[in-house]
C-alpha cells in the first residue's frame, strides 16, 4: 500500500468512519472451521464511497455481513477488529449491534423481493423500522414513511404504503429497501450488489439515486459489486478482493489507471472496450 493510499485513509487510519482491521471469518464444516476471510483490512472515509470489487466467492458479501454481525449461524469471526466511529463492533453484544443497525449503519441487500416481508405492507415495514430506532409517534412514523417513499422516487406514495412487495417491480422494491435503510439517516450505508438483478436502465437510476442521497445526507457508502463500470462511476476508494483476501486497495483514480496487483490488471483487461474491435470467430471448416 502506497503512502498516498495511507493518507487517503484506505489503510484504516484515524480518518476512517469504518475501519476493518485483520478480519478473519471461518465457517463450520464437517472437518471443523475453515477460514473464508483471511486478515481482511479496509476502511471507509466519511462522506465517500468505497467499492469492494471481486469475482463471485471472493468474500465481498461475507465482509459486509461480518460488519453488522449478520453472519450465517455456521459462521464466526475468529480474528480482527471492526471499528465504527472508534467503537469495536466485533466486541459488541447483540443488543448493542441492534442499536447500530439501521440507526448508525443501514443495509441494502442484493435481493429486495426476497428481503422484504411478503406478509406485511411496505408501510408497515417502514413504520416498524422507525418504531425500533426512533421515538416518533405513530402519526409521525406514518408521515415519515410517506416522506421516505417520496425521497426515493416511488410514484403515488400514499397508495404504495398499503401495497405488498409482490406488487412492486424489482427496481421499485430496491427503492423501498433503500428507503428502509435511510429511515434513520445512518452515517454509513452498506449496499451489497443492489443492482445485480436489475436491467441496465434501472441500474443507472438506482446508482443516480444513491449518489444523490449520499450528497443530500452526507453519508458514506460501502458498495459491493463485481462490475468495474459501476466502480468507475461510484467509487472514491476501491478494495479488490480475491479468495477471501484483499489484493489491492487505494483511491479509485489511481487504482483504475495504474493498478499494482496482477489480479486487478486482469479484471480491468477483461472489461469490454469500445475502442478495440471484438474478435471474430468463424466455424472451422470440416476436414
Amino acid at each position: 500500500m502506497t503512502e498516498r493510499d495511507r493518507k487517503a485513509g484506505t489503510d484504516g487510519g484515524s480518518a476512517a468512519l469504518l475501519s476493518v482491521e485483520g478480519l478473519t471469518v471461518g465457517f463450520r464444516t464437517a472437518a471443523g472451521y475453515a477460514d473464508i476471510l483471511h486478515a481482511v483490512s479496509f476502511a471507509v472515509r466519511p462522506g465517500t464511497t468505497t467499492c469492494v470489487v471481486g469475482e463471485s466467492g471472493s468474500g465481498k458479501s461475507v465482509s459486509c455481513q461480518a460488519v453488522l454481525g449478520l453472519l450465517p449461524a455456521n459462521g464466526r469471526r475468529t480474528a480482527g477488529r471492526i471499528l465504527f466511529e472508534g467503537r469495536d463492533l466485533a466486541a459488541a453484544s447483540e443488543a448493542e449491534l441492534e442499536t447500530i443497525r439501521g440507526r448508525g449503519i443501514g443495509m441494502v441487500f442484493q435481493d429486495p423481493l426476497g428481503s422484504l416481508n411478503p406478509l406485511h405492507t411496505v408501510g408497515t415495514q417502514l413504520r416498524e423500522t422507525l418504531r425500533l430506532h426512533t421515538a416518533l409517534s405513530e402519526p409521525q412514523r406514518q408521515a415519515r414513511a410517506l416522506e421516505l417513499l417520496r425521497l426515493v422516487g416511488i410514484p403515488e406514495p400514499e397508495q404504495r404504503l398499503a401495497s405488498y412487495v409482490h406488487q412492486f417491480s424489482g427496481g421499485m422494491a430496491q427503492r423501498v429497501m433503500i428507503a428502509m435503510a435511510l429511515a434513520c439517516e445512518p452515517k454509513l450505508l452498506i449496499a451489497d450488489e443492489p443492482t445485480t438483478a436489475l436491467d441496465v436502465t434501472i441500474q443507472a437510476q438506482i446508482l443516480d439515486l444513491l449518489n444523490r442521497l449520499k450528497a443530500e445526507f452526507g453519508m458514506a457508502i460501502l458498495f459491493v459489486t463485481h462490475d468495474l463500470g459501476v466502480v468507475a462511476e461510484m467509487a472514491d476508494d476501491v478494495v479488490v478482493m480475491r479468495h477471501g483476501r484483499v489484493v489491492e486497495a487505494g483511491p479509485a483514480a489511481r487504482l483504475l489507471t495504474a493498478p499494482q496487483a496482477p489480479y486487478t490488471r486482469e479484471l480491468l483487461a477483461a472489461m469490454p472496450r469500445l475502442d478495440v474491435a471484438a474478435p471474430v470467430y468463424r466455424k472451422r471448416a470440416a476436414s
